[in-house]
């Protein structure tokens, strides 16, 4: 059994379509039982937990194989990362309690920079999940292709696309939220001797 968070979303969905592929069972870890009703439908077992709930997560996450684990977009953070801080932490416990055989973190390429920036709460993420006597793995992704589907209409209704990644003529690495699903699924069956750390 391999549990999955953030299943209801892209990356999430990615990897438990790439496990279920592989005819691996999974546990969707939801907030809601009833946004689960896509993945009962092909099979997979269903768990409620917050990710700020450490004893519902430690139940969601126990006798499994494997977990993928991430943290959701905060794009507003209080100053400090108090949210992220309280995630990890609840995520954090729940792993240490649940000792599933591996864990599969989604991290950033952007997660050690040194400047401080939203990317920041997942260099927080790597520091704790990565402080776990536990065979922990993170997959750094580029900016998602799919991103640019925020443009098209903007840009078809004015002919310009606005630009928040600067500098705007800097190249941009990108990858398909898919490939990173498949990515992570397969460090999740990986053997303990994979790499630790995975950058698409």
């Amino acid at each position: 059994m391999y549990a999955v968070t953030g299943i209801t979303g892209q990356v999430g969905g990615a990897v438990a379509r790439a496990l279920l592929a592989r005819h691996q069972p999974v546990r969707a870890v939801v907030r809601d039982a009833a946004r689960a009703a896509p993945w009962t439908d092909r099979g997979a077992d269903v768990a409620v937990a917050g990710l700020d709930d450490a004893q519902a997560l430690s139940s969601a996450f126990a006798d499994t194989q494997g977990v993928f684990v991430m943290l959701p977009a905060n794009f507003d953070p209080a100053p400090g990362f108090p949210e992220a801080r309280g995630l990890i932490g609840a995520i954090a416990q729940a792993l240490a309690q649940a000792r599933p055989p591996r864990v599969v973190a989604l991290s950033t390429i952007g997660a050690r920079a040194a400047q401080e920036n939203l990317l920041t709460q997942l260099g927080l993420l790597e520091d704790a999940l990565g402080a776990l006597p536990l065979d922990v793995r993170f997959i750094r992704p580029a900016w998602f292709m799919e991103n640019a589907l925020w443009d098209v209409a903007p840009a078809r209704d004015t002919g310009v696309i606005d630009a928040y990644l600067q500098p705007v003529e800097r190249t941009i690495p990108m990858v398909a939220t898919e490939d990173v699903g498949r990515t992570a699924a397969e460090m999740l069956l990986s053997p303990g001797d994979g790499p630790r750390v995975v950058e698409l």
